[in-house]
């Protein structure tokens, strides 16, 4: 099942660490694309520094919730620690949509429920699929046409 993931990092070498959870990522699953990597402003939370983003696309047969764990594993194996909402992170993984899987479940919501009004999801994600979308909201270049600059 197709797997869209969002990356994001901002503190150590956020570069390093996007280069490193994807190269986990490919060790564990079947990569099929990777955007550039985008610098974006934090999005709520306290201030912190820029952003380091990504977004990938991979193949995997786990069911959701083992996809969503081997996500956190990767996290806690780059020292991500989860602190403060919304606050700096050496490493963020997040499951935007798997296949066409709906969850309102609380560890678990498919879509991700924010990823329609975050550029930072939408712009990486068009970059390597155009055609792409987001499952209750829509194409994601529609999505991306709509928010502000």
């Amino acid at each position: 099942m197709k797997a869209v993931i969002a990356l994001g990092a901002n503190i150590g070498d956020p570069k390093e660490n996007l280069d490193l959870a994807i190269a986990l990522l490919r060790e564990a699953t079947d990569m099929k694309a990777v955007s550039s990597y985008y610098t974006t402003a934090p999005v709520g939370g306290p201030e912190q520094p820029d952003y380091l983003n990504a977004v990938c696309i991979i193949e995997s047969e786990l069911p959701a919730m083992d996809l969503l764990s081997l996500l956190h594993g990767i996290e806690k194996s780059l020292g991500r620690a989860r602190i403060e909402h919304w606050g700096p992170r050496t490493i963020d993984l997040d499951l935007i949509q798997y296949g066409g899987l709906l969850s309102k479940a609380h560890e678990l919501q498919l879509p991700h429920p924010r990823a329609h009004e975050r550029r930072f999801v939408l712009e990486p994600w068009f970059e390597i699929e155009p055609d792409a979308i987001l499952l209750t909201h829509g194409s994601v270049q529609e999505l991306l046409e709509q928010l502000p600059a």
